[in-house]
């Protein structure tokens, strides 16, 4: 059976940002290398200045390069270029929900082994600060202050690991995920199984036992996109039917 689906429209400018992102992610532009004048790139990507002006401001925007005056731009510094290319590859819809929770897994199941190996008390009772803030938060109807402390605790088990990039990396993937942990807030009882599956991890972490953290953070990530699709199935069949 021949699948048809339908061919992707994109804007111009959107092409353009996604090139100049290629060439920073793959460092053939390095921090504080000038970007080539507005009327070269013009050129180079046979573009009106329009589409070119709008590629960079987006990159701008997104802290990936900044701006030298006179209307050059030059690349930005190493400290922001993660946490702002996942942003603009969101901003492209470059990455799914499923690429999303894919990473995680990856990063998270693996920090919260090497959490549960390498803890401080201090980051145990950290952990313990954000389920209790949770806790408090299912009594809230905006889901603000839930939300606060489920990013908080997956940072404090970043922390744990004691390495830094780890860190780093974790901060720039959650804050591209807020936005989705609030949804899964608004999910019927979501939320109260993912406090409980929060104790678990904090427990495992506490006990020193790196394989049942992994598997318990695992449990917790697996769950929660299962919920994420069920809702978005649901939802699109409620509008489509």
């Amino acid at each position: 059976m021949r699948v048809y689906e339908p061919i992707e429209r994109r804007k111009l400018y959107e092409l353009i940002a996604e090139q100049l992102l290629s060439q920073i992610s793959e460092r053939r532009l390095q921090p504080g290398d000038v970007l080539p004048p507005e009327r070269e790139l013009t050129r180079l990507y046979r573009a009106g200045r329009s589409s070119v002006r709008e590629a960079l401001r987006m990159l701008e925007s997104a802290g990936l390069i900044k701006s030298i005056g006179k209307g050059s731009f030059a690349v930005a510094g190493y400290a922001n270029l993660l946490n702002n290319s996942l942003r603009l590859l969101m901003s492209l819809d470059e990455a799914s929900m499923h690429d999303i929770y894919e990473l995680r897994r990856i990063v998270e199941c693996e920090a919260a082994a090497l959490a549960a190996e390498r803890r401080a008390d201090e980051q145990i009772a950290q952990l313990d600060e954000a389920i209790e803030e949770m806790r408090q938060g299912l009594r809230l109807a905006s889901g603000e202050r839930y939300i606060d402390a489920d990013l908080r605790f997956h940072l404090v088990i970043a922390e744990a690991t004691g390495n830094r990039l780890l860190l780093h990396s974790m901060g720039a993937l959650r804050e591209l995920i807020r936005r989705a942990l609030m949804s899964i807030f608004l999910i019927p009882e979501s939320a109260e199984r993912s406090l409980v599956q929060h104790e678990a991890i904090r427990a495992a972490i506490a006990a020193g036992d790196p394989q049942r953290a992994r598997a318990e953070m695992r449990d917790h990530l697996v769950r929660v996109e299962a919920d994420v699709n069920r809702t978005l199935a649901q939802t699109t069949g409620a509008i489509g039917g």
